[in-house]
């Protein structure tokens, strides 16, 4: 009997060779092959020569340093922040936005057909926007030695930072009164004991609220409501979030309100939401803006939806808004107190009923039988993990007429799809959303059709 020996590789680290990288991961990240290995790198795109420098070897790939590009694709642009390529936030700077758009579509494409097996499903042009910066609603700054900054890419190191591009400007100077204040000012000591700085800022009203996140609660509240307010005038509300669950977390476990309100209140399409830093809300307005627009003209008009995972009410207020009853279900207690409270407050409470439970235990419930004998629509708005397997098969046997899909993952909705084509659900379109611009993420809306046999 021979015994088989794997061939000795030629790639070290050190080493330095030429390369053609033909893939784009969402991570940034270009594929490229040598030596019957992946190479992995971060700088080149698609289509490009590059010289690299390999920094590690593993089994099955490798990763790479660039050193010098050879030729550049037509596709690439000018970064515009000075700390792209080191702070972890965008992956995708360098890639042009229309060529942008067309990778995500791929992305969504790709793994429908690698993961689902659907492989013949349509995928729309992504809804993009007009102006891909200056976009997001929500910035989480890490604070350390008293500098403030976001973690480099693929580490816990603190990348410093003056500015974003990225969020709205009005978050702008949230950043620079942090990252500039003297080291006499009263904001200093808040840096010295703060982990994180968490402010959420709303476009329709102007208001802000900011979290100072902290290992223990901080001490001599009127002194730090006084240092905050010296800097930031505009910032209706104070919290102390402490006592963080584990080493990773952003915010604490407990929350303190020092000074204000905990919420800010933003408007999308007619619809007023109060939101705290601790809330998970969407960080594009006008993104959400376009999946309404989107929603309203293929699923509407319904009678009863069931919005499976409605956080605080984002999609359910906008089905109740629209004449339809609605049955929010979600497993997070403050989640579900903010959405029957945003639904008093757009005079919906009537249409729009919460229920705060697992959307895998409510499946399986009286109550959730109930509603699906009654709903036309299930609306799907997961985590990233996607769904469980054994609800989506409960939910197709309840034979509602048309499902909504919305996801953050392509890879979960692709398994998830698979299982509810599985069992009597026709996929009509997909359509990616670019709730995310100069990263690899992307949003995408299924919607489904149940054969006229398997209706309820």
């Amino acid at each position: 009997m021979t015994n088989s020996v794997a061939p000795e590789r030629s790639l070290r680290p050190g080493s330095e060779l030429d390369l053609l990288f033909t893939d784009l991961l969402a991570n940034g990240q270009a594929v490229g092959r040598a030596d019957g290995l992946v190479v992995f790198c971060f700088g080149p795109l698609p289509g490009e020569h590059a010289r690299v420098r390999i920094a590690s070897v593993k089994k099955s790939y490798a990763v790479a340093a660039p050193i010098a590009l050879d030729c550049s694709s037509p596709d690439r642009a000018q970064p515009f922040c000075p700390v792209f390529g080191a702070c972890g936030g965008c992956q995708v700077q360098h890639l042009a936005y229309e060529a942008q758009l067309r990778w995500k579509r791929e992305i969504v494409r790709n793994a429908l057909q690698r993961i689902g097996g659907l492989g013949g499903t349509a995928v729309r042009e992504p809804v993009g926007m007009a102006s891909p910066r200056e976009y997001r609603n929500k910035m989480t700054l890490v604070v350390e030695d008293g500098e403030v900054g976001f973690y480099r890419m693929r580490s816990h190191d603190l990348v410093p930072i003056t500015a974003c591009p990225v969020v709205l400007p009005a978050l702008n100077r949230y950043v620079g009164a942090l990252a500039t204040a003297p080291p006499s000012s009263p904001v200093r000591r808040i840096l010295d004991e703060a982990r994180h700085i968490v402010v959420r800022y709303a476009r329709a009203t102007g208001e802000a609220v900011l979290a100072i996140s902290t290992q223990r609660a901080l001490q001599n509240d009127r002194s730090v409501v006084t240092a905050v307010r010296s800097r930031f005038h505009d910032a209706v509300g104070i919290v102390n979030s402490f006592e963080p669950r584990s080493t990773n977390a952003i915010l604490g476990s407990r929350q303190r309100l020092l000074d204000g309100r905990a919420e800010i209140e933003e408007e999308i399409a007619g619809i007023r939401y109060r939101v705290s830093t601790a809330s998970f809300f969407q960080i594009n307005p006008e993104i959400v803006g376009r999946i309404f627009e989107t929603i309203e003209r293929e699923l509407l008009p319904a009678r009863c939806v069931v919005d499976l995972y409605s956080g605080m009410g984002t999609f359910s207020l906008f089905f109740a808004k629209r004449g339809t009853q609605v049955v929010g279900v979600e497993e997070n207690a403050h989640a579900t107190v903010e959405a029957l409270a945003n639904a008093k407050l757009n005079g919906l409470a009537d249409r729009a009923i919460f229920r705060r439970k697992r959307v895998e235990a409510f499946v399986t419930s009286q109550a959730g039988r109930d509603a699906f004998s009654k709903a036309d629509l299930v609306f799907l708005d997961p985590p990233r993990k996607g769904c469980d397997e054994s609800a989506l098969r409960t939910l197709s046997r309840a034979g509602v007429p048309r499902i909504g899909y919305l996801s953050c993952d392509p890879a979960t909705l692709a398994r998830d799809l698979k299982t509810l084509s599985a069992n009597g659900y026709t996929i009509s379109s997909v359509q990616p959303f670019d709730m995310f611009p100069q990263t690899g993420h992307v949003e995408a809306l299924a919607i489904l059709k149940k054969a006229p046999e398997d209706v309820h």
